[in-house]
């Protein structure tokens, strides 16, 4: 876990590859029962040949794919209503679900696309009949409080699966009161021992879809970052017989050498302000690391730590004051904090045989680690107020977790029938998803932040 880098050589390739099939494919394996009950009906089409992508099916699959919701069957729909007017709101009561969605497509001029949809409360609907009478201004006006959200937007052809997971997003928010993430990305580094450069750092929409080979190379690259703006990626290459750290603009391909000192340059961390980069990195001392400040304007480095031990894997608490990193100073590697104001250093972590790999929750409440139990390692989270300790996954040789801007889901790559996979787990730990790759091993997962 804690690695330690070997001089080898990288060739860049400034192409960017698009696919539109999904390099990943979502599996889930645990946890659906759980979920709530819900309905995404299939979207009416109106013109000429067949819809683009039928946008119910990606709508549909985003909700299960979050934990909380579980889809019936189009088989067991009771109608296939386009618009709340159509609704029968007892049927689909009987039905046990608690809300749906219904919408439809009509084709415009120039290949753009009218897609109307609404979020319908059917539990409401039902005891309201369709209609609620309410008081406004002193009169009573008729009021469809069941209908939670309601929206149409002309889309060109190729946004459909784009829009799809913005529809969702606004479900996902309308019924559980958190933002949605399915408009996010992922960044990933996948080994395809069949092709000449089989090292390649890939960034993908959270599903799998539309891949985007950044960077290939003959030799390995690691540690995947987001800028906060979602507009760049800081990685760890392996140029000029030495570890270099470079940030890239994932759009543009342009790329920028931050760091290339003799010895170990790496785990670059960008802070919530994206102004600084958290690195480590060995040039003060002969085989250990330390944890440095990297300011991306000036191009100013800042020692952070001075300690005999290894000093790695830092990541930044959201009120941009504290790192997070892990260190071998007490023993086994364990998660430290460092105050960047007060330079105090406090340990954070004592359950199992050794913590590492941490990443803080996006409101700043928890703790996510890889966890060593018994020579077994897995997904934990830490309440950091409580200290209170729960292990996340079963799965076989945990590691590398990221989490999504939500706070809902975690990322990790774990092993699968003797390949790297990546593979999800809620953040209570209940639900639980494979991601495995059609060709090649995939690891060092990295979530974007909301795009």
């Amino acid at each position: 876990m804690l690695k330690v880098c070997r001089n080898i050589a990288v060739t860049f390739l400034a192409t960017i590859s698009m696919f539109t099939h999904a390099a990943l494919e979502i599996v889930i394996t645990e946890g659906v029962d759980s979920a709530r009950p819900i309905a995404v009906v299939p979207f009416t089409y109106k013109g000429t040949g067949e819809m683009p992508l039928r946008i119910s099916e990606v709508i549909a699959a985003d909700l299960r794919r979050s934990g909380k919701f579980k889809p019936i069957a189009e088989i067991d729909m009771p109608q296939r209503p386009a618009s709340d007017a159509q609704v029968d709101h007892s049927a689909w009561v009987e039905r046990g679900v608690e809300a749906i969605v219904v919408g439809s497509v009509e084709q415009q001029s120039a290949g753009r696309y009218l897609v109307n949809f609404e979020l319908i409360d059917v539990l409401r609907g039902q005891i309201t009949g369709g209609q609620t009478r309410v008081l406004q201004n002193g009169q009573l006006v008729q009021s469809e409080d069941h209908v939670l959200d309601a929206r149409q937007t002309v889309i060109p052809a190729g946004s459909f699966r784009r829009y799809g997971h913005r529809i969702s997003d606004v479900v996902y928010e309308a019924l559980t009161g958190e933002r949605g993430a399915f408009l996010t990305k992922i960044a990933y580094i996948i080994v395809r021992e069949d092709e000449p450069k089989p090292y390649q750092l890939v960034v993908a929409d959270y599903d799998g879809f539309n891949e985007q080979v950044l960077l290939r190379s003959k030799e390995p690259l690691m540690s995947p970052s987001w800028s906060p703006d979602g507009n760049k990626l800081a990685y760890v290459t392996f140029e000029n017989r030495q570890s270099q750290i470079f940030v890239q603009d994932i759009y543009t391909g342009q790329r920028q050498i931050i760091t290339s000192h003799p010895g170990i340059n790496g785990a670059p961390k960008f802070s919530p302000d994206g102004t600084k980069l958290a690195i480590v990195l060995s040039k003060d001392r002969t085989g250990a690391t330390e944890l440095y400040l990297y300011d991306l304007m000036t191009k100013q480095e800042r020692r952070l730590t001075r300690h005999r031990s290894i000093d790695t894997e830092p990541t930044w608490h959201p009120n941009g004051k504290d790192i997070f990193f892990t260190s071998e100073r007490g023993g086994n590697a364990q998660i430290y904090k460092l105050n960047l104001d007060s330079g105090r250093v406090k340990r954070m972590t004592f359950d199992g045989d050794m913590n590492l790999n941490g990443s803080v929750t996006p409101d700043g409440k928890h703790l996510v680690v890889v966890n060593r139990t018994l020579g077994r390692y897995h997904i934990a989270k830490m309440d950091l107020e409580s200290g209170n300790f729960h292990v996340l996954t079963r799965t076989r040789l945990d590691e590398s977790p990221s989490i999504a801007p939500n706070g809902s889901m975690i990322i990790y790559s774990t092993m699968h029938n003797n390949k790297n996979v990546l593979a999800l787990v809620s953040m209570d730990g209940r639900f639980k998803a494979r991601l495995p790759v059609l060709n090649g091993q995939v690891k060092s997962p990295s979530w974007s932040p909301f795009l």
